[in-house]
């Protein structure tokens, strides 16, 4: 494949699908509290039903909704009360027509009762005797037993992301270990004779390694473990066993840097040498990205990414991040997900026959979003720290219009 034939951001996709292999990550088993973030390895169904028994979502009285028909402030409904239910404890007093019991928020429904009135919406005349101010529907401020999730119901299914919603839902069906995927292992290596360590002070044309930073910090965030390889020169030997050596070791390669055309482009030689074929492609319409490749070592996706920060992180974000996805056996989401409808602050033009990917600070304005494109260039470190996601510009467009509808990609909270 000739240099710089660049191909549709959609084709790339396809093609990369087209040559990953199945979920590359094992299982294991983990407590609880460890769980947070981990994908879920398997269907997970319930053991009980939730919650186990009726119980009332309001402090009040226990009844049978069809004595407080008609009832009013000025038109009563007179029952008796004829005990309490303790929190933790079962409600061992059944009711009749006629009947309350006193009831806290969580309590156990007692047999007979099918709604719960507020304590604000009674008086007592005395210890006995109950004054209901306002009816109650069926069903009204109660929870019935398996109401929100019934015996061997699937509750979380194969491939969820566990956020603190899931370890909840967990805890409360009594799940104490739950098997997840096992973390992806991604190698980062930076390359470039000017690329110098964080700690270096920069003389003539160096540049501190911002890649390996910001990329291992993205799929950090993404539940990978990361392991960085430190700066390699413009050397072929040299990149050739670095590459050599993480892709031993982990089921995703970045190596950012070294992807534009010239004599000392290393990257596309060493893949195409490591895993006896030609990379898949190399060079996107997109901006910023275009020198992007993509190849195969055996099962192991290797990605060159551009060396300016902001295209490193543009398609980390917008391609290396979905390979992580299905890597991990993450489950699809639906259309939509991760990102918010924001209406732009300003024309921004694009070139047809490319994607670009406009990065924007998201502003609550006037009861909605406003997209707000931050300017730069792909080198500039403050464009990555201002914006909040991305826009992007679909290939067939000159651009987009002040007060257009977009879809961000949000990358971080607003």
């Amino acid at each position: 494949m000739d240099f710089f034939d660049c191909i549709s951001l959609i084709k790339a996709q396809s093609l990369i699908d087209d040559n990953l292999p199945e979920t590359a990550v094992g299982v294991e088993e983990v407590e609880l509290t460890q769980a947070l973030g981990r994908i879920a390895a398997d269907d997970i169904a319930a053991g009980g039903d939730l919650p186990p028994f009726s119980r009332s979502t309001v402090d009040g009285y226990a009844v049978l909704s069809r004595d407080t028909f008609g009832a009013g402030e000025g038109v009563p409904v007179m029952l008796d009360i004829i005990g309490e239910v303790f929190m933790g404890q079962t409600a061992e007093q059944g009711i009749v027509s006629g009947q309350a019991v006193i009831i806290p928020t969580g309590g156990m429904l007692p047999a007979g009762a099918d709604a719960v009135v507020m304590l604000e919406h009674t008086e007592c005349s005395d210890s006995e005797t109950l004054l209901v101010l306002k009816p109650v529907a069926p069903g009204e401020n109660i929870v019935t037993k398996g109401e929100d999730i019934k015996t061997g119901a699937v509750f979380i299914t194969a491939g969820t992301k566990l956020t603190p919603a899931e370890i909840g839902a967990l805890a409360a069906c009594g799940v104490a270990k739950v098997k997840v995927r096992q973390r992806l292992k991604v190698g980062i290596i930076s390359t470039g004779d000017e690329v110098v360590d964080v700690t270096a002070v920069p003389v003539g044309g160096q540049v501190r390694d911002v890649n390996s930073y910001t990329l291992a910090a993205m799929l950090t965030e993404a539940g990978c473990q990361v392991t960085c390889y430190g700066i390699i020169k413009d050397n072929y030997n040299e990149l050739l066993e670095a590459i050599g050596k993480a892709v031993d070791k982990n089921q995703l390669i970045l190596a950012s840097g070294g992807s534009s055309v010239g004599a000392r482009d290393h990257t596309v030689r060493v893949i195409e040498e490591l895993g006896r074929q030609k990379v898949v492609f190399h060079g996107l319409a997109v901006r910023p990205g275009k020198p992007t490749i993509f190849g195969m070592v055996g099962t192991v996706p290797v990605f060159g990414l551009p060396g300016h920060p902001v295209a490193a992180m543009t398609i980390c974000q917008t391609m290396v991040l979905p390979v992580v996805k299905k890597l991990q056996g993450v489950a699809r989401r639906r259309a939509g997900y991760n990102t918010v409808p924001a209406r732009l602050t300003r024309n921004c033009a694009s070139a047809p026959g490319r994607d670009d990917f406009l990065r924007v600070k998201l502003i609550w304005r006037e009861g909605e979003y406003q997209a707000e494109p931050v300017l730069g260039k792909s080198g500039l470190i403050t464009v990555m720290t201002q914006a909040d996601g991305v826009v992007r510009v679909p290939e067939g467009s000159s651009g987009l219009y002040a007060g257009d509808v977009v879809l961000v990609e949000v990358m971080r909270e607003a």
